[in-house]
């Protein structure tokens, strides 16, 4: 753990030198301001309106962060040849993978961090103080990490056998379908078709399930997220973390650096 953690290190501080960060998290920010100024031209619902573009701004921002920098963590360590110097010392490929998957995360933690402040300073500035319904906020933002942790996960997965490119695309497909997971698990009763149902119903739980961790509305409007839905969606994506890493470092393991 202590050779992975060298390697999550090293990874945030390579990251936080990457300028596209900056660039994204300002461009959030800067949805932050604007929500502001629409917020008042919105009667009646500032609080809604800058409370739904902040969320959803840091949602898409850190979902950009996590597809475009997690498909080359692989990728560009060995286009720079500073993979095979790595491995050559005693750090096992599964640490290497288990680092570099830590090491964004911990990227997008302190990005989600600095957005979530942008959005409560959007909070102080039209409302002049924050009320306990505003609470809810750190909830969905707590669920947009969790989100992106898969986000993370499947993006290194993919990185591990295929082009950057590829990896985009295939990220971005488990990604776009993982949203109507419920709607599958509904049409698979509606089919008259026996393989297309098993079909849905084998999807419905192979993909993962980020319809779970979408709470904006409700935090928007101030309404309270049971603790069991909280607990549920870490071990949800905690289970769900491991198990596609696992496969991440089957696939790496077996596969020919040369």
């Amino acid at each position: 753990m202590k050779r992975a953690g060298a390697v999550a290190l090293n990874t945030f501080r390579e990251a936080v030198r990457d300028r596209v960060l900056y660039n994204l998290v300002f461009f959030a920010l800067l949805m932050m301001a604007a929500a502001i100024f629409v917020g008042q031209i919105s009667i009646g619902i500032e609080e809604l309106v800058i409370k739904s573009l902040g969320l959803s701004a840091i949602s898409v921002i850190g979902l950009l962060i996590a597809v475009f920098i997690g498909v080359g963590l692989v990728y560009k360590e060995m286009d720079k040849r500073t993979l095979y110097a790595l491995l050559a010392k005693p750090v096992r490929r599964w640490e290497f993978l288990l680092g570099k998957f830590g090491g964004l995360v911990l990227t997008l933690a302190v990005n989600t961090v600095a957005m979530a402040a942008g959005l409560l300073a959007a909070l102080v500035y039209v409302k002049q103080h924050l009320e306990r319904t505003d609470t809810v906020l750190f909830v969905a933002i707590y669920f947009i990490l969790l989100k992106l942790m898969l986000v993370v996960a499947l993006a290194l997965l993919f990185s591990c056998f295929s082009t950057p490119l590829l990896a985009i695309l295939y990220t971005s497909a488990f990604y776009v379908a993982g949203l109507f997971v419920e709607e599958m698990r509904t049409f698979q009763f509606a089919t008259p078709n026996p393989a297309a149902s098993w079909l849905l119903r084998g999807l419905s739980y192979l993909l993962p399930n980020f319809e779970n961790f979408n709470v904006m509305a409700a935090a928007a409007h101030g309404r309270e997220i049971p603790g069991a839905l909280i607990l549920q969606n870490t071990a949800y994506a905690a289970l769900y973390c491991i198990i596609v890493l696992l496969i991440a470092a089957a696939v790496f393991s077996r596969r020919n650096l040369k």
